[in-house]
């Protein structure tokens, strides 16, 4: 009996908890980190070591087909925000010939495709300060009387 009775105790804290929200989940980020300023440096004509030193190794480069390079990235925020941006590179004779998804992101989108570590950085000093600023009591300096006793 008190078995059960611990295993329901336990049971109904773990449900609490999940319920108040209290679980910190991580960003989730996969693949390549994709950075619109890298790109920026994406030109035609760059041979494949320059391109390796800018964008990195790419997730998925095809034994079978050596022209191509693709860079995946795969991002998903705490808030369950969820981004993704594929980025191809094509290559003639070792050289930058074309590139798809390397244009800039529109102004449109909520969410960042892929954002760098110091934006990830500011909007989480961004979040605890408006945490820290809920739960401080703020005096407005405004002195309320009662007027039922004025003449």
């Amino acid at each position: 009996m008190r078995f059960l009775f611990i295993a329901a105790s336990v049971a109904a804290l773990g449900l609490s908890l999940t319920a108040c929200n209290l679980v910190f989940k991580l960003p989730t980020r996969q693949g390549n980190v994709i950075e619109q300023k890298q790109l920026d440096q994406l030109k035609l004509g760059l041979t494949r070591e320059q391109v390796t030193y800018l964008m990195g190794t790419p997730v998925a480069a095809s034994p079978f087909r050596n022209d191509r390079w693709d860079y995946v990235g795969y991002y998903k925020s705490p808030r369950g925000q969820l981004s993704t941006r594929t980025v191809t590179l094509f290559f003639e004779q070792d050289l930058l010939s074309r590139m798809e998804g390397v244009a800039a992101l529109s102004t449109a989108d909520a969410v960042p495709k892929t954002p760098d570590a110091t934006a990830i950085y500011k909007q989480q000093k961004k979040e605890k300060n408006e945490d820290a600023r809920a739960e401080d009591p703020k005096e407005s300096g405004v002195i309320i009387t009662d007027s039922s006793n004025s003449p």
